[in-house]
């Protein structure tokens, strides 16, 4: 596409991956370090598949060429075990070894004829995904077929003769422009479809190739946000089977120059799992467990992290079931343990209604409910009022011949709570090094629900 020469150098950064834990970080570039540089590791091919096993596109990346017959062997495997299948990240195929990533309803599918270390396919996958998220504003079918050009474009930046080499999202932005209305028009009126720089970014050649050369703002700042996710599990007895936290530690970094941040927490004992930025200095951590880095420029997820063993949860959902006669009587209770005095909003619950049902109809007393044809049954609530807990209850018709129903449902519970992280994980300082300019920094936390079930 371009005659510029591609600097190797970003693909070792692929090694210092943010989504390998530290052990296998090390292990992984131990066997790099400790292997002859001939590049024998390679992907020979990328597709990607939309929810229908339809190849949306295609990217082969050396001289042998992959069959699209792979796609259609793994369409079958991936029909005939259901999702068991799509949870397993490596697969050993008659002809070749498959790697999936499977997001947003797309799995991205890639190749190898010969053995490779499988946490550095899997971590390009996610780069990828990750990138075609950000640059098309979400992933989906229609999203990826309108901007098929850019997503060539990118990959063709990303990997090079099956290697990987700059997965940076800040770099690829210089490289590449993002699609928008402006570029569209331009390429219809010029004929010109690529949106390619013919520069390449200095930060390519540097040794933070993370970040953007000559950054200068007028105002600097830097913001951090705590997001967490609470996964949980609540039995048919109200017993808590499981409880942990998985949280993302996400920075907005804009300071002139070449910043060193360093980040502490009061009580960074508590986190399980840590993975890093590439940005990350691994040996402060290790020592001190202090975040050290030099930032991207803009926004970039810092690490990622779980807490486990949580004793309690933000919000109670208790249902009540009872069956006779061929009818069922269906009682639900929502409330907030105010354990940690923020309000909880977007409060929703969701449940599958047993195939056996014939009929049902539900009420109210805060928010409104809502069945669809596929008898899933959703009810948004918003936020729990302080002065009367939501409750919702109706009546389900079971088929002829059915005195009481055997299939119980399992409730999906949504909410967000801005403020506070249900981990407990405290911030305690962060410091900016090397620059003389005050700088300005915030702080700020927010929980959403993961996968919380309550069992009925």
């Amino acid at each position: 596409m371009h005659n510029r020469k591609k600097n190797k150098g970003n693909w070792w950064n692929l090694l210092h991956s943010t989504e390998l834990s530290s052990r296998n970080f090390w292990i992984l570039g131990l066997v790099y370090l400790q292997t002859p540089f001939r590049f024998t590791y390679m992907l020979q091919c990328i597709f990607l598949l939309s929810d229908s096993g339809e190849v949306m596109l295609e990217k082969q990346l050396t001289g042998h060429r992959v069959d699209r017959s792979i796609c259609g062997w793994f369409w079958d495997q991936s029909v005939s075990q259901g999702d068991s299948f799509k949870q397993l990240p490596v697969i050993a195929s008659p002809t070749h070894y498959l790697f999936q990533v499977f997001r947003e309803g797309i799995t991205f599918l890639a190749c190898s004829q010969v053995e490779m270390p499988p946490l550095m396919a899997i971590e390009f996958l996610c780069r990828v995904a990750d990138v075609l998220n950000d640059y098309l504003g979400g992933l989906n079918e229609d999203s990826i077929k309108d901007n098929f050009v850019i997503v060539y474009e990118l990959l063709d930046e990303m990997i090079d003769n099956g290697f990987p080499l700059t997965t940076e999202l800040n770099i690829l932005q210089e490289m590449i422009a993002p699609p928008n209305i402006v570029s569209k028009v331009l390429s219809v009126v010029t004929g010109n479809s690529s949106n390619v720089s013919d520069t390449l970014p200095g930060a390519t050649a540097s040794c933070v190739p993370w970040r953007t050369a000559d950054a200068k703002y007028a105002q600097n700042e830097v913001y951090v946000d705590l997001v967490e996710e609470m996964d949980a599990t609540i039995n048919r007895d109200g017993a808590l089977m499981k409880c942990e936290v998985y949280g993302e530690v996400q920075v907005n970094s804009h300071i002139t120059g070449l910043p060193d941040l360093t980040l502490s927490f009061t009580n960074p004992s508590i986190l399980d799992q840590v993975r890093f930025h590439p940005c990350v200095r691994f040996r402060p951590w290790e020592s001190h467990q202090i975040l050290s880095f030099v930032p991207p420029d803009g926004q970039f997820k810092l690490m990622s992290y779980r807490v486990r063993k949580l004793k309690n949860t933000p919000i109670y959902v208790k249902p009540q079931l009872t069956s006779d006669g061929g009818t069922c009587r269906l009682n639900v209770m929502v409330g907030s343990r105010n354990d940690h005095g923020k309000t909880i909003d977007s409060v929703t619950v969701e449940f599958q209604l047993p195939s056996c049902i014939l009929s049902a109809d539900f009420t109210s007393n805060h928010g409104t409910v809502n069945i669809l044809a596929d008898k899933t049954c959703t009810w948004n609530i918003g936020r729990i009022p302080k002065d009367k807990a939501p409750s919702m209850s109706g009546t389900i018709v079971l088929e002829t011949g059915l005195e009481r129903l055997h299939v119980f449902p399992t409730f999906r519970v949504g909410f967000k709570i801005m403020g506070v992280a249900l981990s407990g994980l405290q911030i305690d300082k962060l410091d900016l090094k090397t620059v003389p300019y005050r700088f300005y920094k915030g702080f700020r936390a927010v929980t959403r629900a993961g996968e919380f079930e309550v069992r009925s």
